[in-house]
């Protein structure tokens, strides 16, 4: 596993085209290997990456759509030890765009949730989202070492 890990999960609901829930998925994150479990009458896709590298297109959506201070204090608040899991709305990932849940529901073919294991957890949390002053990072940090 090495010494960090971001997990992606995604419903796959039988109404809706693998390819299209794929789609949404690698708008925001760059899996290096994707696998496929059946859980009832649906499929989850899960996708795994060891470098924070494959969060480079999140870190680039959060600048131009500038909504670096509310995903920064989302993150915060969704901080627990080492890790830290975001909630994308699917469709709005499918059209490119960030757009962050409080909780599943709010997503009705179901989030996309990615959950982020960093030992400089906080370190990737500066890198991804850094504080702001009127809307513009007061620092841009290096992406945080594997």
């Amino acid at each position: 596993m090495g010494s960090g890990e971001i997990v992606a999960e995604v419903e796959l609901r039988p109404t809706e085209s693998e390819e299209k829930v794929m789609k949404a998925l690698t708008n925001i994150f760059d899996p290096e290997r994707v696998e496929k479990v059946q859980a009832g009458d649906y499929e989850i896709i899960r996708a795994y990456a060891s470098s924070l590298a494959s969060l480079q297109k999140l870190h680039r959506l959060l600048r131009t759509q500038e909504i670096l201070e509310a995903t920064r204090s989302y993150m915060l608040k969704e901080l627990k030890g080492d890790a830290v899991t975001l909630l994308f709305h699917k469709q709005a990932a499918y059209e490119g765009k960030v757009s962050l849940l409080t909780w599943g529901e709010e997503s009705p073919l179901g989030p996309i949730k990615i959950t982020i294991r960093h030992p400089s957890i906080r370190d990737v949390i500066d890198w991804l989202a850094p504080q702001t002053s009127r809307g513009r990072p007061l620092w841009e940090r290096s992406m945080p070492d594997p």
